[in-house]
């Protein structure tokens, strides 16, 4: 199935739409290197330019090193399929996703993991801790959702909405972590952000010694200092494009 995916040809969509799929496809494979993903499951999902609500999802029974450009799914709001394909969507993941997309014109890309670092500290009472100086950029930027099981109620996403309000930042207690923003480049500078201040505070509180928690001001004005980053955030996504485009250009198949 792979292979057959590498030689798929380009689908007839607008530059905006095509150049959006390759954006998707190329965050895909990242976190397939990084190993962000719970192997066919998980999503992340990408508002294509326009008028209308439509979205990019990957097809679900795919490993994300097996997603392109041209099989990514085209979804409306509700997770119906927009054009055709073979591969279906997952409801469970989609309604995490639609979630944010339902009340959020702000946001374009909605990221999801369930990561060991990233679930155990989900798992902890106190979520992220203020540690290190990465944690410290989320200080204050964090909404917390509770577990309400598998999510395929769809009453859920009003909950998770409002959970999340004007954040783009989320930890799912007991189910893993979420991050959104306006771009593919600021959704994944959190996440990546993210997932090292949760492995940073893994390996901490695994020494067995006494933490020590910098002061709340210096939290705070490191927190504000974060602010602002998204013309760094996309020099930074320039040059993880090009690595992957080094690695295995298939993606923009």
């Amino acid at each position: 199935m792979l292979r057959k995916t590498q030689t798929q040809a380009r689908i007839d969509c607008t530059e905006a739409e095509w150049e959006a799929r390759v954006e998707l496809a190329c965050a895909y494979r990242l976190f397939d290197h990084f190993g962000w993903h719970s192997l066919i499951y998980n999503h992340i999902t990408l508002r294509i330019p326009g008028p209308e609500r439509h979205f990019l999802i990957n097809p679900f029974g795919l490993m994300y090193r097996e997603v392109t450009a041209s099989n990514l799914l085209k979804v409306d709001l509700d997770g119906n399929k927009l054009t055709p394909s073979p591969w279906e969507v997952w409801e469970a993941g989609f309604v995490v996703h639609s979630a944010v997309h339902r009340v959020r014109e702000d946001i374009r890309c909605v990221m999801h993991t369930h990561t060991v670092a990233g679930v155990a500290v989900a798992c902890q009472a106190q979520g992220l801790l203020p540690l290190d100086l990465t944690s410290l950029l989320f200080t204050g930027r964090i909404a917390y959702h509770e577990l309400e099981g598998i999510t395929t109620d769809r009453a859920e996403c009003d909950r998770i909405a409002a959970d999340l309000g004007d954040k783009s930042v989320m930890i799912l207690r007991n189910h893993g972590l979420l991050t959104c923003g306006p771009t593919v480049a600021d959704a994944f500078q959190d996440m990546y952000q993210l997932e090292q201040a949760c492995r940073v505070q893994l390996a901490a509180q695994s020494s067995g010694v006494p933490l020590n928690f910098p002061a709340a001001e210096v939290a705070r004005k490191t927190a504000v200092r974060s602010g602002g980053m998204s013309e760094l955030n996309g020099l930074q996504w320039a040059a993880m494009r090009r690595w992957m485009e080094e690695t295995d250009p298939s993606f923009m198949n």
